[in-house]
């Protein structure tokens, strides 16, 4: 039987959802196993590769980078899963969704030029800094999704239930305490 290919990316968001999926513990070595974790964080992938069967998706679309690897993402994967509260909803990454309209040149101008302690500029340099969307928005609103794994970050077993059942070939289902938000 071939090895089911996993992907995990981080969008906009915190590295909270990847920390969780690190206290896995001794599932981390069965899953290593069982998968070949062919792009993440974790490891030194520079390209997003072809064959994806699952990607876990962590963080929200904050920017212009995050439109263009989502969009290779949905093309290149089987099974998408949003994976955590900021992919399911936005939360935290979309805040700055309040602050309007031009929400996205005002936390540029409050990051870069009023807590600016040394040299304030707008970083406006070629690839520098990607430009940030208008808004904020969940991984569902830019490409399809199969699953959605809640939690702000989820906790390491409900990661392994919804693995699990990927690993089997089945639908997670996530009810009871197993679905919770926050």
């Amino acid at each position: 039987m071939d090895r089911l290919k996993l992907a995990t990316v981080w969008l906009g968001g915190c590295s909270g959802c990847h920390m969780s999926f690190l206290d896995l513990d001794e599932f981390l070595l069965e899953l290593g196993q069982r998968v070949d974790v062919v792009y993440s964080p974790l490891v030194d992938a520079k390209e997003y590769p072809e064959g994806v069967d699952v990607c876990l998706i962590e963080g929200a679309v904050a920017n212009t980078d995050h439109l263009e690897l989502l969009e290779r993402i949905r093309r290149c994967t089987r099974v998408l899963v949003s994976f955590g509260d900021c992919a399911v909803t936005g939360n935290v990454t979309a805040m700055r969704n309040v602050l309007g309209p031009k929400n996205a040149e005002l936390v540029l101008q409050r990051a870069y030029l009023e807590c600016a302690q040394d040299n304030p500029m707008l970083p406006r340099a070629e690839g520098i800094v990607p430009a940030l969307l208008p808004k904020v928005v969940p991984v569902h609103e830019v490409v399809p999704v199969e699953h959605y794994l809640p939690g702000c970050p989820p906790p390491a077993d409900r990661i392994r239930a919804v693995l699990e059942a990927l690993l089997e070939g089945r639908a997670p289902a996530l009810e009871g305490p197993q679905l919770k938000f926050g």
